[in-house]
């Protein structure tokens, strides 16, 4: 299964950054191109632990085997699905080149990955191993979204 720790699928999908821009339309979905770009930022400085959420109580039921679920294979996420309100972008437009640079920047930081501890706000306590297929799955869907 990929994940972001492995040098290949970094590339992989730092190229696939570079071809998202602000008319890529979006196949699904509510948000545009600079709103994704800048969401997938900021779930990349989740993982890594610079950016802290609170988890829900419904995660702390569910999460764990919902999880198990998403990671068994190399299945795509599916369509629309929620994401935590602190990760969903109000402003509509601004600097998509930036945005793009930021998330490249968090993309190449996966080498030096260093939140063991991390503790997804929804599934709850994940391994490393958990988070590198996790933070795969999340950027390639959104990838997807734009036909990247």
């Amino acid at each position: 299964m990929k994940s972001v720790f492995d040098p290949s699928v970094r590339n992989e999908l730092i190229s696939r950054i570079h071809f998202v821009n602000e008319k890529s339309p979006a196949q699904w979905g509510k948000m545009n191109a600079y709103q994704m770009v800048k969401h997938c930022s900021l779930c990349d400085e989740m993982f890594q632990g610079s950016l802290k959420i609170k988890r829900v109580f419904i995660g702390r039921l569910i999460g764990p085997m919902v999880l198990k679920k998403v990671l068994k294979d190399d299945k795509p996420f599916g369509k629309n699905a929620p994401t935590s309100e602190r990760l969903c972008i109000p402003e509509s437009s601004g600097d998509i080149s930036q945005r793009k640079n930021e998330w490249i920047s968090r993309v190449r930081e996966y080498e030096h990955f260093n939140n063991p501890a991390f503790v997804h706000p929804f599934f709850g306590p994940m391994t490393p191993e958990q988070v590198g297929r996790l933070a795969y799955k999340h950027a390639d869907h959104h990838l997807r979204q734009f036909g990247a």
